[in-house]
């Protein structure tokens, strides 16, 4: 039996165990400094909707571009580029483009030591689709894919995802899991996308063959971000339709039960990415008497702490994160803030170094 000096000590030990444990979840996220923004792309066309990943050693950006402009063209195609210096200079390492199709919004995935792009394409019967015959009935999700970063098989369809809106992928264990959003019923009266559409996450062994594993918004589903932890719990952060204020979910395996909660902005393009022991959210904000922004935040607990806006202007955001030391990362996003020497807007790729401050 413990004597009361012994009891008195182990007590004094809890509560210091238990003091420094209760510093620690309090302890607030990081300080950070940014770099001034540098353009990394603009060929004179439509620039938008990035990623950044690394594999094999090297870093890869994507984007789509289009010379037809933001709107649903089957001239847009998907740009995939390569640096050896983190970052410093870029080459072409792909592109590639879906007949009667507009690629957009392509998302890098690491899977089965292969490296996938996604693109979510509409179908345009080739010619340009006004909003009103857009229709995600006939939507079809496409991939590139590569062993090594140099040869890459492309367009290859996605089998399952007829009819989704496919968008961000992420791994865990030795399966994939993508957004998708589709009409209830597959609708065929819906035109364009809103409240009626659902969000679904999407299953894989391949990369390749898809199937629904469950959903996590009956309604107003959007453009969402997976993040998984170790234990199989995944995190999401999700656009939630319209204008509205941006969700954030919450499952654990086998994913058929979500905990939602809004958050305080809507966010265009979301991002959710680990930095160390941190996580990050990004995209594009509204709510701003400015105009619309691209920003980042570290999410702590429930609720956004913005650390960083950087320079952007109407069509902006869609960002891409990747780290290049325990306190280095690379933001890339796109933006219409520049303009060339006619004084028109252009829509460019940027790229921004994050530090963490000491």
């Amino acid at each position: 039996m413990l004597s009361i000096a012994s009891l008195v000590r182990l007590s004094s030990a809890l509560l210091v165990f238990a003091a420094v444990a209760l510093t620690a979840v309090a302890a607030p996220p990081p300080q950070v400094t940014v770099s001034p923004v540098r353009r990394a792309f603009h060929n004179g066309e439509h620039n938008a909707f990035t990623d950044l990943c690394r594999f094999r050693g090297h870093l890869y950006l994507t984007f789509r571009s289009c010379p037809d402009g933001h709107g649903v063209f089957s001239t847009a195609s998907v740009i995939i580029l390569r640096s050896k210096d983190e970052g410093a200079t870029w080459e072409p390492a792909h592109r590639f483009a879906v007949k009667d199709r507009d690629t957009r919004d392509p998302h890098f995935l690491i899977f089965r030591d292969r490296l996938f792009v996604y693109s979510g394409t509409w179908w345009t019967g080739g010619k340009p689709l006004p909003r009103t015959e857009w229709d995600v009935n006939k939507h079809l999700g496409y991939a590139a894919w590569s062993d090594d970063g140099t040869a890459w098989n492309s367009p290859v369809l996605l089998e399952g995802t007829f009819g989704h809106y496919i968008w961000r992928a992420a791994t865990f264990g030795d399966r994939a899991y993508l957004c998708g959003r589709r009409y209830p019923d597959f609708d065929i009266n819906a035109r364009g996308e809103g409240e009626k559409v659902q969000a679904l996450m999407l299953e894989s062994d391949d990369g390749l063959i898809w199937k629904k594993r469950a959903f996590f918004a009956e309604s107003a589903g959007d453009e969402t971000a997976f993040l998984f932890e170790k234990d199989g719990s995944v995190l999401a952060v999700g656009r939630h339709g319209g204008r509205k204020n941006a969700r954030l979910y919450r499952s654990r395996p086998p994913y058929l039960e979500w905990d939602r909660k809004d958050l305080d902005r809507h966010i265009g393009g979301p991002l959710l990415a680990r930095w160390g022991e941190h996580t990050i959210v990004g995209g594009r904000k509204t709510t701003t008497d400015r105009g619309p922004k691209t920003s980042l935040c570290w999410l702590v607990g429930d609720g956004l702490q913005e650390f960083a806006e950087f320079p952007s202007e109407g069509d902006n955001s869609y960002p891409g994160f990747v780290t290049l030391s325990p306190t280095r990362a690379l933001v890339s996003y796109y933006s219409s803030h520049e303009k060339d020497a006619a004084g028109k807007a252009i829509t460019a790729i940027y790229l921004v170094e994050l530090k963490l401050k000491p």
